[in-house]
């Protein structure tokens, strides 16, 4: 461990990634631009010889982003969050040590791997962003010894060199962000200033400790304003080509890698934990400094400021909403096509970071890139393979709002009644304006969307009737595949003649819905090689900015709620819905209520994209959300009908998902504090 604070040369030398491609003769990648994450250790070198050249500190920088986090990959990685939060279902539950996260039932010690493959639950995360930030740190000792570069001239050579300085400094400060966002306050690697040590020097593990909270904050904020100062609006605005080069950092990125921390900044988790009291004890036992501030209602301006500043560039045709992808007189149908072309229209102009889907090995290179997620949360029997692994909960399907009252199905901020102090999905507060009904059956129903070719069928009354996003994200029992190469509908109740027939254990649904957001409709899977398909995970979208910033307006010094509203139904209208201030009169007046209903926007919009459970847990809401039985629909009656009786003990094999207030920061692994003796862990571990 103590590697992670000593950059030896020698370590320096090994971890040099030349991954960005092979280069012509000018010296310019030629790699497909779905190349340039990916990693091939090849060769070692000494310090001299990889900055003497541009091409060869190129490479280096390339290695710098193969440490970006997969936030894609939803069944492990840093991904996992999307299981442990209360929008999916973990249906592999033989994966026993990943459920235990899910459970609370878990230390610092616990093993975080399962069957000896990848880190599930992140305690590798410390060790591999620590990692992450000193490469960064080494290329930013020794970026200025470049001199040569193809037929570049010096003053060519310069502006490079200060483009991937940026680039480095910026990827620095978003690594320690992904580090924050997990464990809390982090050690910083810096000197008694505020800037970051030379590399080059050793520093003792046994002396070290966590900094503040608002010493991270501060210095996150400024090292990602130095990078924005720096970066380039597009890749290729310093003179090199841009082809091959999508992904890498920009101007754009930065300002939203800064929206996200403002708001996480200003957030009640790190931001006087609404007056709870969470952390009052929570001292150093080095130094006794207390790591948690006290409220300061000016980090909502603050945070509100960040996104409006992107917001301003956004609107200078820079990045916009996907819309109107095609045309189509149905406003379902185009307010579904939007929404898929998010994920699957490569580079589209919401985007403001992203980055290429990478290999994923646990199902080997036929699932590479967004096969991973397809395969892990498509069922058995509809495609060439699928094991439902991941499944949306009932949670989420009771999230999605209504189509024609634009209201969600239950009340805001009271979804449902408990039983035994859990949240009991079986006893619905529904709401009666929103036109939803949680029990009944409409015969002859058509979906709405992706399936015209389907008959008619009978489907349960609550699936019928809601928005766009429904339909695109979800597909639930008895409904049909959104392929019309295969022409099936997904049953998968305890009976041989369902499509993906339920059974108690092994690759199998158990909660009664697919998850097939990540699917493009009519995607014939019939090839391993189909299932690799390289689109842009859309890391940081223009949506989330607006919602960001709505946020802020909210909850700043003086509320402006009016213009909150304009920013959420810039999102639902995208997704074909009306104003919220139609659906809910008065909303523009009434603070409590419109936070919740941003909340439930937030939910529905990024569903599966990990943000649900980063805002669960800053809003400190996870405690209340996450505890809960395993609700899932009767997957195990015979009959299609009974099916859609919602039970908590069909689901075998794991225990009942659990948050308590310890849960709201991940534990330093226990292995890593016997050598930082210094360090403070987490509290409750």
């Amino acid at each position: 461990m103590k590697n992670t604070f000593r950059i030896l040369t020698a370590i320096s030398i090994l971890m040099i990634a030349f991954s960005c491609a092979k280069e012509n003769e000018d010296g310019k990648p030629s790699s497909p631009a779905n190349k340039y994450l990916e990693v091939n250790l090849y060769d070692q070198a000494t310090i001299d010889e990889i900055f003497s050249q541009g091409n060869t500190a190129l490479r280096y920088l390339g290695h710098l982003y193969s440490f970006i986090p997969q936030d894609e990959s939803i069944n492990n990685r840093e991904g996992w969050v999307v299981a442990r939060s209360d929008e999916a279902q973990y249906s592999w539950t033989q994966w026993v040590n990943y459920l235990t996260f899910r459970e609370g039932n878990y230390s610092s010690a616990t093993d975080v791997r399962y069957s000896g493959s990848q880190d599930v639950a992140g305690f590798l995360t410390w060790e591999k962003f620590y990692k992450a930030i000193s490469q960064c740190s080494v290329f930013l000792r020794y970026i200025d010894k470049v001199e040569e570069y193809g037929n570049k001239t010096k003053d060519e050579i310069a502006l490079l060199v200060k483009q991937m300085k940026a680039e480095a400094r910026f990827l620095r400060a978003y690594y320690y962000y992904v580090l924050f966002r997990q464990y809390g306050p982090v050690y910083l690697w810096m000197d008694a200033d505020g800037n970051p040590v030379d590399p080059d020097l050793k520093v003792d593990a046994t002396t070290i400790e966590r900094n503040t909270v608002q010493e991270c904050f501060d210095f996150m904020l400024r090292e990602l304003d130095g990078a924005i100062a720096d970066l380039p609006l597009h890749v290729g605005d310093f003179g090199e080509q841009t082809a091959n080069w999508q992904g890498r950092a920009t101007k754009g990125a930065a300002m939203a890698v800064k929206a996200r921390v403002a708001l996480m900044q200003a957030s009640p988790l790190y931001n006087g934990q609404n007056g709870t009291g969470l952390y009052d004890n929570f001292v150093s036992k080095y130094n006794g400094k207390k790591f948690f501030p006290e409220y300061d209602a000016a980090k909502w301006d603050i945070a509100a400021q960040a996104q409006k500043d992107l917001i301003d560039l956004a609107d200078t045709g820079e990045y916009e909403l996907v819309q109107n992808t095609v045309s189509d007189p149905d406003p379902m149908q185009v307010a579904a096509s939007d929404y898929q072309a998010i994920f699957q229209k490569q580079w589209n102009k919401e985007t403001i970071w992203g980055w290429w889907k990478r290999e994923s090995s646990e199902y080997g290179s036929y699932v590479a890139g967004a096969g991973q997620i397809i395969v892990c949360t498509l069922a058995n029997g509809l495609e060439l393979a699928g094991y439902s692994g991941i499944t949306p909960s009932l949670k989420l399907v009771d999230a999605f709002p209504m189509q024609a009252t634009g209201r969600y199905p239950l009340q805001l901020g009271n979804m449902y009644q408990k039983t035994n102090g859990r949240l009991d999905y079986s006893k619905p507060n529904v709401d009666p304006l929103s036109g939803y009904q949680a029990d009944g059956w409409t015969e002859g129903y058509k979906v709405p969307v992706n399936a015209p070719w389907a008959p008619a069928f009978k489907a349960h009354n609550s699936t019928v009737g809601r928005d766009a996003r429904y339909y695109q994200c979800l597909v639930p029992s008895g409904f049909p595949w959104p392929n019309r190469n295969k022409a099936k509908f997904f049953t998968c109740y305890n009976s041989s003649s369902c499509s993906s027939p339920w059974t108690n254990s092994g690759d199998a649904n158990r909660v009664g819905y697919l998850w097939r957001k990540w699917y493009p409709t009519d995607r014939q899977l019939d090839s391993w090689a189909a299932y690799q398909m390289p689109v842009v995970y859309p890391s940081i979208r223009l949506a989330e900015i607006y919602l960001n910033y709505a946020e802020c307006l909210i909850e700043k010094s003086s509320p402006d709620l009016a213009t909150a509203c304009v920013y959420i139904n810039k999102v639902r209208n995208r997704a074909g819905l009306n104003n919220i201030e139609v659906a809910y009169p008065g909303i523009d007046t009434d603070k409590d209520l419109l936070r919740e209903a941003l909340r439930m926007e937030r939910m529905v919009e990024f569903n599966g994209e990990t943000l649900r459970h980063y805002d669960c847990v800053r809003w400190m809401i996870a405690k209340e959300e996450y505890t809960t039985e395993n609700w899932t629909l009767k997957c195990s009656a015979e009959t299609y009908e009974e099916q859609y009786k919602r039970v908590s003990d069909d689901f075998n094999g794991s225990g009942a998902p659990t948050f308590t207030d310890r849960d709201y920061l991940f534990p330093i692994y226990s292995q890593h504090l016997a050598e930082m003796t210094n360090m403070t862990q987490n509290p409750g571990f």
